[in-house]
């Protein structure tokens, strides 16, 4: 095994993923099998036809939210040199949450060995943007949402998760992507709002916070073979980041949609937002400004820290990225 950007472990030749059958985690499945490193992936019940025919892949079917993964994961541990954790609810509902991203969290770092390697599948939504101003660089030593205080319930999940993992006292790693996206989820919940068939674009001269899958499984299965400095947070973003206005330009040049679009100052709609503030609990995300700012406030995302930790560098300009990915769906 090559370096990267710090200690390289050369122990380790077999790790767990849990939600493997997910977007993130079948991907990252996929570079762990493209390294050579053997795979236990943890499923609830999709598993990917790929698999069938790897014996590099081991499948193992549990609802980590329930107390009896606890032995499950003991035994499919065994021999693992690594974790990552990227089984999580993506949602708002509550109870989802509490089941499938904090008790399966909770139940993971139980059954977990003391000195393996974990690498958390977290989010850039962990961060107070509220905090910022328009023009500034997200950097992992911005501030970090207070918990109770988050933007929405997955944003508060993700901070607890980050929680729950520190103090497990495990050598941790804590991956920050950004909007994942790839074969099969091109468009992202961070450009504007749909009215009609036409697209809305909340436009600025911010950065788009994008990672593309391919690019994010490698950061995790080179995490997954480094040793952290005890605790370290890594923000996962693409070099190539489109603004907003080149991201819907680009779709509808290499998807042919969406087919109508329009660009709105995101100045303008944060004087809206102001404006109905006294409503804002019974309006929609984008009309209430902590939500805004968090998805639409432009921003610099630089990815300097996951760079000079791990390497790498992305495959394309995010044009080509695009095409690509959308040939590659045909």
């Amino acid at each position: 095994m090559g370096e990267v950007g710090g200690k390289m472990s050369g122990e380790v030749s077999r790790i767990l993923i849990t939600g493997a059958g997910g977007f993130i985690g079948r991907a990252t499945v996929a570079e762990a099998r493209a390294r050579g490193l053997e795979v236990v992936a943890v499923v609830r019940k999709t598993v990917a036809p790929e698999w069938a025919e790897d014996d590099g892949v081991s499948v193992v079917e549990a609802d980590l939210s329930q107390p009896p993964s606890l032995l499950t994961l003991r035994r499919a541990l065994e021999g693992c040199g690594a974790v990552i954790h990227a089984a999580a609810h993506l949602g708002d509902d509550g109870a989802a949450i509490e089941a499938d991203t904090l008790a399966a969290t909770r139940h993971l770092l139980a059954a977990l060995p003391g000195d393996i390697r974990l690498v958390l599948v977290s989010s850039i939504a962990v961060y107070d943007l509220g905090q910022l101003a328009p023009g500034d660089a997200v950097t992992e030593r911005s501030p970090l949402n207070r918990p109770g205080h988050a933007q929405d319930a997955y944003a508060e999940s993700k901070l607890a998760q980050e929680v729950l993992c520190q103090g497990a006292l495990q050598p941790l790693w804590l991956m920050r992507p950004g909007a994942v996206w790839g074969p099969g989820r091109t468009w992202h919940a961070l450009n504007g709002f749909w009215s009609g068939p036409l697209q809305v674009t909340l436009a600025s001269d911010g950065a788009l916070p994008l990672v593309h899958v391919k690019h994010l499984a490698r950061a995790l299965i080179s995490a997954s073979l480094t040793d952290p400095q005890s605790m370290t947070a890594l923000n996962v973003i693409d070099d190539d980041l489109p603004t907003r206005t080149r991201f819907v330009s680009a779709h509808r040049k290499a998807a042919g949609w969406p087919k109508a679009a329009v660009n709105l100052p995101w100045t303008l709609w944060l004087s809206l937002t102001r404006t109905l503030k006294p409503l804002q609990s019974r309006l929609p995300g984008l009309l209430r400004e902590p939500v805004l700012r968090a998805r639409i406030m432009p921003l610099r995302w630089p990815n300097t820290a996951l760079r000079a930790s791990l390497g790498g560098v992305d495959d394309a300009p995010f044009e080509t990225l695009l095409r690509d990915t959308l040939e590659s769906q045909t």
